[in-house]
């Protein structure tokens, strides 16, 4: 019989190649650096070959470590919907990770929790906030059971599913050029100063998108990290912004004293939806989660 690695072996490994980082896969593991070091080695002894190349300062993988890094997603998905299917548990009973980008987290958790700890009492929820390629890599590596993102955005070896769309308001100054304006088309705000998220956050591409912007037109002098931030320096007169409706309706924009103005259709705006695994066994449990928020919101 050949020996295999064990499935916490493979975890571990993923981990690794995930974090390119042997401490910090340790971190997400909740294991000690040494226990994941030795785990990797076990495995590259058991299947007689190098999977991490430690002959130089910056994380590679050898040929074999690649293709087993290719595999491994599969088989780990698959180990997880074999030891779902045989408890027998309902669905959305015991623990399950949701991932969550931080431009929807802090305008829709509060509401949704509440939610799903009614609908679900027996639901063991962990909250994961990070930026959508890395909740994206996470759910790829099952460390995470599904996430809650914003769309368009390229999801490949996950399924997803949108439930709601999020429009856009043009937030600014009471004394900004634009101020008093009822509406505005899309047209209206092109060669107009823009305050938007720095590069990785999906909401920069969205907003430029979504109002058929370009890159030029959000201010070079300043990349926000939150849409809080963002709020402050439009209110300071540095710009204007480009707010969520899910944030505007929680009070972002009247907290920190900006004016809110629609767009006139068709109405720039983003999509909410849930991804998960391709396989894992999770699009019923994704497919109520996102009901139960979706009524939660409205």
């Amino acid at each position: 019989m050949t020996p295999l690695p064990t499935l916490r072996q493979l975890q571990f490994f993923m981990a690794l190649v995930r974090r390119e980082s042997f401490s910090k896969a340790a971190e997400d593991c909740l294991v000690s650096q040494s226990t994941l070091s030795s785990a990797i080695k076990e495995m590259e002894a058991l299947m007689a070959q190098q999977l991490v190349d430690r002959s130089t300062r910056a994380f590679a993988l050898t040929p074999a470590g690649e293709e087993v890094a290719k595999r491994a997603p599969a088989l780990l998905a698959g180990a997880e919907d074999l030891v779902r299917s045989a408890s027998g548990r309902n669905p959305l009973e015991g623990p399950f990770t949701l991932g969550i980008i931080p431009t929807i987290a802090p305008f829709m958790l509060p509401r949704a929790a509440k939610a799903l700890k009614k609908a679900y009492p027996k639901l063991q929820l962990y909250l994961r906030e990070d930026l959508t390629a890395t909740l994206a890599e996470r759910l790829a590596a099952g460390l995470i059971d599904a996430a809650i993102l914003a769309f368009p955005y390229d999801l490949p070896g996950l399924d997803s599913f949108e439930f709601s769309d999020d429009p856009f308001w043009f937030a600014c100054a009471n004394d900004h050029p634009l101020a008093d304006k009822k509406s505005l088309r899309r047209d209206d705000i092109k060669g107009c100063e823009l305050l938007l998220l720095e590069d990785g956050h999906c909401l920069r591409e969205h907003a430029i998108d979504a109002c058929e912007l370009r890159d030029r037109d959000a201010a070079a002098s300043f990349g926000g990290t939150s849409l809080f931030t963002l709020a402050q320096m439009a209110k300071s007169g540095l710009g204007a912004t480009l707010l969520p409706d899910m944030a505007v309706r929680e009070g972002l924009a009247k907290s920190t004293g900006l004016k809110v103005i629609p767009f006139t259709k068709p109405v720039p705006s983003r999509k909410i939806g849930i991804a998960w695994r391709r396989g894992s066994g999770r699009r019923e449990e994704a497919e109520a989660l996102a009901e139960t928020i979706k009524t939660a919101l409205n």
